[in-house]
């Protein structure tokens, strides 16, 4: 009796999907790139090589520079207030989880209430730092972060990694409830859409919002074995998204020629 023949392993790109973002709002952009940025920081500070230090570093300067523009914390404030108020209105509906949502309800009502205790000038003892803003001034420049340019920053550098890693951590730690709270209004914005099966005609597709529910984040996935990216257009009214062949980095991509199945998920 012949053995049953089993099915060959897929590659892991064929498995995997890649999901592009695209902010429709100022909001939404500076919410994505301070999660990017305090993922990077995190990601960074676990690794004990002083390199890995000075890119933390490095992610953290950028997160006190996003948010000195404008009212982050007021912001985040009134985003979990409009996404709890969204979420209170689906108990009333048939079919949904009610346990569920009010774990989710009332974890952003922690967010918010750790946000509201903390004082709206707290990351002042960031900003106030002579060592931080010494590195900040320095990063302006090419290479400025060099040991001769800040013999204290290498010094930093140069001491033990769970020293490092304790000091950062209290430096990110004023910085959490801000990031976290932000970070859970992303993991609501994209849990809370229904992603849906599109197909874009020659390598384009054209999408026109509802003004009346306004679109804050766009998520294309594609399977990652595809070979193509989106190019992405358009302000909160309307979009283009146009699909291109990743060739290499030597390489001009082109515009795809034939129709690109994807799922497109439209956040409000």
């Amino acid at each position: 009796m012949q053995p049953t023949a089993q099915p060959e392993p897929q590659p892991e790109a064929a498995r995997r999907t890649v999901v592009y973002e695209q902010p429709l709002n100022e909001r939404m952009r500076t919410f994505l790139r301070v999660e990017f940025l305090y993922q990077q920081a995190l990601y960074h500070n676990e690794t004990p090589s002083s390199w890995s230090s000075r890119a933390a570093v490095q992610s953290l300067l950028e997160i006190l520079a996003i948010t000195a523009r404008g009212d982050a914390r007021s912001d985040v404030l009134k985003e979990l207030e409009r996404q709890m108020a969204i979420l209170r209105d689906y108990a009333t509906r048939p079919g949904v989880d009610t346990g569920r949502l009010r774990a989710v309800v009332a974890r952003l009502g922690e967010r918010r209430d750790e946000l509201q205790a903390a004082s709206s000038t707290v990351l002042a003892r960031l900003r106030d730092s002579e060592f931080l803003a010494a590195i900040k001034h320095r990063s302006a420049i090419p290479g400025g972060t060099c040991e001769f340019d800040l013999p204290d920053y290498y010094h930093w550098l140069n001491l033990p990694a769970d020293v490092r890693q304790s000091d950062f951590a209290e430096w990110l730690g004023i910085l959490r409830p801000l990031c976290e709270s932000i970070g859970d209004l992303l993991w609501v914005t994209r849990e809370n859409a229904r992603p849906r099966r599109e197909v874009a005609s020659g390598g384009t597709f054209q999408l026109a919002f509802d003004r009346e529910t306004p679109i804050q984040l766009l998520r294309i996935t594609l399977p990652g074995d595809s070979g193509l990216y989106p190019e992405i257009s358009g302000s909160h009214h309307r979009c283009s998204i146009r699909f291109l062949n990743w060739v290499d980095v030597a390489s001009r991509p082109v515009q795809a020629a034939g129709d690109v199945p994807f799922v497109l998920t439209c956040c409000t």
